[in-house]
């Protein structure tokens, strides 16, 4: 009896050192695939076109992701200067992918057209992208709602202005670009239904001899007294100071300029940031298609006004403030464009995944200078 139960014991023994051995190969994998977990989620990717040195849209966007990554004990990789449409953006995450990136920002618009069938082969990797136009299981929007601040920037505009001429600047006409110039241009419908909105496309992001060539025409062809931008950097501004014109800036706070500079369009990056990074963490980025954060989370704003704006003007868009964040639709109401088509009736609002993905018109009160 006790050889037997010995040789049971033998057996039982033989049988667990078979298992055991077995499982190696999967208990190892679960512990590498924790540590890849980990290391994944300790770094995030930043894609952006171009100089994060040079102030504009690049630097308030690295800056703002940068504290984010501080806050959480986060690394952030970044490739900037990456051409939109040149085969760089796929080479840039393919990088990032082997350096054990969780995340990664694409910001600029065209990006996520580039690499839209990339992503796929990434399926461990979030996305986030500062265009709508394009969605897949493990890539999302994200962007600000800047056209609220373009609204009340456009009623800072239409009472500032003369001549009711005020010009636009902008890189190209796409949703983000357009959905921006209407918001202004109803917001100066608001204050001066008399005024007008002109604008002339750069056909580029960035560009600082078109974007000035365009702004002195915009002055002296078209009689614009108020100026505004929706590129990268500030050349437009610089011209308006030049010409003694006032001007509303874009993205960024600019210093060294006189009481023409009325005020800023501007987002809070690190705020946006933050939130995209925590829901990241917790696993919940890629649930929604879109991020939209705006006027009521205090991400979007106008920075500090110039002396040039009166007590009364500023009481005027502290009230139309209030009524964004009392819930007020910009994009509602009976809306023409203007070529004369419907676009919006009465007791009607546009929505929003068409404010992000479909805004291909603009509104009555614009007209593009060629």
């Amino acid at each position: 009896m006790k050889l037997l139960t010995m040789l049971n014991k033998y057996r039982i023994a033989v049988v667990l050192a078979i298992i055991f051995l077995l499982m190696i190969p999967f208990v190892t994998m679960i512990f590498d695939f924790a540590g890849t977990e980990k290391v994944r989620h300790e770094k995030i990717g930043l894609i952006i076109l171009g100089d994060t040195k040079i102030n504009g849209w690049n630097s308030e966007h690295y800056n703002g992701i940068k504290s984010a990554c501080e806050k959480f004990g986060l690394e952030l990789l970044l490739r900037e200067k990456v051409r939109e449409n040149s085969g760089e953006c796929p080479l840039a995450i393919k990088e990032l992918a082997e350096e054990g990136v969780g995340m990664i920002f694409l910001a600029s618009y065209a990006y996520s057209r580039e690499v839209k069938d990339l992503v796929r082969e990434y399926p461990n990797i979030a996305f986030a992208t500062n265009s709508a136009e394009v969605h897949d299981n493990n890539l999302t929007s994200y962007f600000a709602r800047l056209y609220q601040a373009r609204y009340l920037s456009g009623a800072l505009a239409g009472m500032r202005t003369k001549s009711n001429v005020i010009g636009y600047v902008a890189a190209m006409p796409n949703t983000e670009v357009q959905r921006g110039i209407n918001a202004f241009t109803l917001g100066v419908q608001r204050t001066n239904p008399n005024a007008k909105v002109v604008v002339m496309w750069t056909g580029s992001w960035q560009n600082e001899k078109v974007e000035a060539e365009h702004a002195k025409r915009l002055i002296k062809e078209a009689g614009a007294d108020v100026l505004t931008y929706h590129q990268d950097e500030d050349a437009t501004a610089q011209v308006a100071e030049e010409f003694g014109v006032d001007f509303i800036a874009y993205n960024e706070i600019l210093n060294g300029y006189s009481d023409h500079y009325l005020t800023s369009v501007v987002c809070i990056w690190e705020l946006y940031y933050s939130d995209m990074i925590r829901r990241y963490l917790k696993g919940e980025l890629n649930s929604i298609d879109n991020h939209w954060l705006g006027i009521e989370h205090d991400a979007v704003m106008l920075s500090d006004y110039s002396p040039r704006v009166s007590s009364e003007m500023v009481t005027e868009l502290n009230s139309l403030k209030q009524e964004l964040k009392n819930d007020k639709l910009i994009f509602s109401g009976q809306i023409y464009d203007n070529k004369g088509q419907l676009r919006c009736e009465n007791g009607e609002a546009i929505s929003d995944d068409t404010l992000l993905e479909n805004i291909n018109w603009l509104v009555k009160g614009v007209e593009v200078l060629e």
